[in-house]
């Protein structure tokens, strides 16, 4: 009799808890728990950061890997654009805009290498992006929309697609001349490819004009048959390879139904995934290619109800559950708050002053609340009202300095001990709403009211002041240490919404990557000037918008339930939390944890 060992070559080991280390595949029995236990490998959607754009897109364009992906050109609720953004794995940022706005257009090649090739109705044109900037080269021999690519920039194709009439002609593109090809077997249009180059290209999908399932395999000279899809359907998006490919969201007519469905292909045959895109859309962008299978990226599409989206969602086969970043509620303020000061974790913040209602200068408090993750309890009160402070340090060790006081502006400086507040350094000239960053013993002051470019160190008893801001602001945010800190957009002269940030290092101040997004009233957080979390503020509107920082570029983040701006709001790098706000004045609470990952332990059973 076959045995457990006889086929893995190993026998089931017994452990007090769960297996070190596990792999997918393993085995092993828990004591504590009185089970077997194992991890298995799943498929799921997760849901990641939304495009950038403020107009929603259908029908762009998109290549790229999941860590390295391309979104291009669409259809907004305005018209045609030619946006461009990058996707890092995390979020998305704003990339060279193309020369010729498209829609419908074929996409192939990678993040820094590639192609846009037509686009609808009958365009011919072709730009090639290198990473920053798209220039236009030789267009195609035949104009068209919603055709199928696959390939990369020196190896393309596109095949079929609406001149009109509907085609079945492919053409295939060396980096530099456009060539015609073999026809397909079947004309069609609003269908899709991949492949990992023009001599192992797989279309599917699509309209004859009627919608059809049916795929075909390209070995460089020759279209072959291969296995339909399970429902067939238009304007859908598909990665991977000839031999391992997905197919997700599209529609299908009649009726005009938008589909969420996930299908997986072999080589040979086409298989319904259980794992469905949590947004069903169409005219959806990808980012195309991987090396098989077992991961994706989907962005932007519309529903059949006409409603664009910006959403993004990642496809991942393995042995880890992907939790999605998300803000979710947190515990309600004991008041309405806007312009309050705060400092310490999500688990463990404080959150002071402020002003409970409009007209602030007339509604400024004193309270003083300590939040533990789950309820709030009341702290010291603060020895004069303050609102508009610049603020640093933990829920036991905070400092407030500066702000707006019903004297007027002021200079004065305030520490928390976690019970009380006591008297600490001036910082010299009277300002508010700059930004701070650091502990009480050892933070910074940057900019600051009336377009300030004012820097200074504190020790914990007195400020001292360094090289001043490249761009002097105010409503500004900040994050780090005092040798490693980062002020992140604000109000510059004179007068504008600027998305300037930069970096310091203790003595100098160094500009770095613009914000995705230019705001002010904003609040910030992060662990250092290399790992920074923005979000909220005011653009030409309270937005909801949240960006991070790598210590290269800025990228959106999961979005806020509610746009508001004058938020108090402090954390680390994949925690936040944000109290109040203005717009109106509310006590509603906000809390963020970053994506997480886990291993899929399971229990085996007989059923």
């Amino acid at each position: 009799m076959s045995t457990f060992k006889n086929i893995q070559g190993k026998n089931i080991r017994s452990y007090a808890n769960n297996a070190p280390n596990a792999t997918a595949g393993e085995m092993w029995y828990n004591r504590s728990e009185q089970k077997l236990k194992g991890v298995v490998a799943s498929a799921a959607w997760s849901s990641s950061s939304p495009m950038s754009r403020s107009s929603a897109n259908d029908a762009l364009g998109g290549c790229g890997t999941p860590t390295a992906g391309l979104g291009f050109g669409g259809y907004s609720p305005g018209g045609t654009v030619g946006l461009t953004e990058e996707y890092n794995g995390s979020g998305w940022t704003t990339g060279g805009a193309m020369n010729t706005p498209e829609a419908a257009m074929g996409s192939f090649g990678t993040q820094t290498a590639a192609v846009s090739a037509g686009g609808s109705p009958n365009s011919a044109v072709t730009e090639e992006y290198n990473g920053t900037a798209w220039t236009a080269v030789n267009a195609m021999g035949t104009g068209r929309g919603y055709s199928a690519s696959a390939g990369t920039e020196t190896s393309g194709l596109i095949a079929g697609g609406n001149s009109p009439p509907i085609l079945g002609n492919v053409e295939e593109y060396n980096g530099s001349t456009w060539s015609e090809q073999n026809n397909l077997g079947t004309a069609r249009y609003q269908f899709t490819g991949c492949g990992a180059a023009n001599t192992a290209a797989l279309v599917f999908g699509g309209s004859t004009p009627g919608d059809t399932g049916a795929t075909e395999e390209y070995d460089g000279t020759n279209w072959t048959a291969g296995g339909s899809l399970n429902t067939g359907r238009r304007r859908l998006a598909g990665s991977g390879i000839q031999t391992s490919a997905l197919a997700f969201g599209g529609n299908t007519t009649p009726p005009d139904t938008t589909r969420n469905l996930n299908e997986e292909y072999n080589g040979s045959t086409w298989a319904i995934s259980p794992a469905t895109l949590a947004t069903a859309r169409t005219a959806l962008g990808s980012t195309r290619t991987s090396s098989n299978n077992s991961s994706a990226v989907a962005f932007a599409g519309s529903n059949s109800g006409g409603t664009k989206f910006t959403v993004t969602e990642e496809y991942n086969f393995t042995a880890n559950t992907v939790t999605a970043g998300a803000w979710a509620s947190g515990a309600n303020y004991p008041t309405n708050l806007m312009y309050g000061g705060s400092a310490g974790t999500k688990t463990a913040t404080v959150v002071y002053g402020g002003s409970t209602a409009p007209p602030s200068g007339g509604n400024r408090t004193t309270a003083t609340n300590e939040y533990n993750g789950s309820s709030w309890t009341s702290g010291g009160a603060m020895p004069t009202a303050t609102m508009q402070m610049t603020n640093l340090g933990t829920q036991t060790a905070a400092g407030s300095f500066g702000g707006n006081q019903p004297s007027g502006n002021v200079s004065t400086g305030y520490e928390y001990d976690g019970s009380s507040w006591t008297s600490g350094g001036s910082i010299g000239s009277a300002g508010y709403n700059a930004a701070g960053f650091g502990i009480q013993t050892a933070g910074v002051i940057a900019g600051g009211s009336g377009d300030r470019d004012y820097a200074a160190v504190y020790d914990g008893s007195t400020w001292t002041a360094k090289n001043n801001l490249n761009t002097g602001r105010f409503y500004t945010a900040g994050t780090g240490t005092t040798t490693a800190g980062i002020v992140m957009g604000g109000v510059s002269p004179p007068g504008a919404v600027t998305a300037n940030t930069e970096t310091f290092d203790g003595t100098s101040w160094t500009e770095v990557g613009n914000l995705v997004t230019a705001r002010r009233s904003q609040s910030g957080g992060g662990d250092s000037k290399d790992d920074a979390l923005l979000w909220a503020g005011y653009i030409s509107a309270d937005t909801n918008i949240m960006e991070g920082y790598d210590g290269t570029s800025w990228s959106t983040r999961p979005s806020m339930a509610v746009s508001k701006r004058n938020r108090a709001g402090s954390g680390g790098s994949t925690t936040a939390i944000a109290t109040g706000g203005i717009n109106p004045v509310v006590n509603s609470v906000e809390e963020f944890t970053a994506e997480t990952t886990a291993l899929n332990i399971v229990d085996i059973t007989t059923s």
